[in-house]
């Protein structure tokens, strides 16, 4: 009887303790890609958020106003304009910009001394950090 016991007991431990062996040996999966910090992919970030929740949504708060992105900026300093909409050349009203790896936000002009700049700023700063969707 007791080699019978022994030969069930063995029959069961060996397939676990070689279960186990197994699942130590693998490689925990990579984690996932963090998102890109430079200027320019956070500059992208902010320039899609913008313009899909503050132009596209046809928010009534920026009707008067128009989206001018200049991403490819040799001066290392990607940056976002807001300007009147029908004087497109005149002083930009906002400029939204970044510099350095990691990105350095930097966000001025008169709108955001506006009461819709306490808005703007919070919208840039979600952008900027990933966040999706409009409040």
């Amino acid at each position: 009887m007791r080699a019978a016991a022994f030969l069930r007991l063995l029959s069961t431990a060996v397939p676990v303790a070689t279960l186990a062996l197994v699942a130590s040996c693998q490689s925990a999966a990579p984690p996932a890609p963090s998102q890109s910090t430079t200027a320019l992919s956070t500059m992208e970030r902010v320039a899609l958020g913008v313009n899909a929740c503050w132009f596209k949504s046809g928010d009534a708060a920026f009707k008067p106003y128009r989206l001018a992105p200049e991403l490819n900026s040799f001066s290392g300093r990607p940056r976002i304009l807001i300007v009147k909409r029908n004087s497109p050349e005149s002083r930009p009203l906002a400029v939204i910009q970044a510099e350095g790896h990691p990105a350095r936000l930097q966000a001025f002009g008169p709108l955001f001394n506006d009461p819709l700049g306490t808005r703007m700023a919070t919208d840039v700063k979600r952008f900027a950090a990933g966040g999706t969707g409009c409040h």
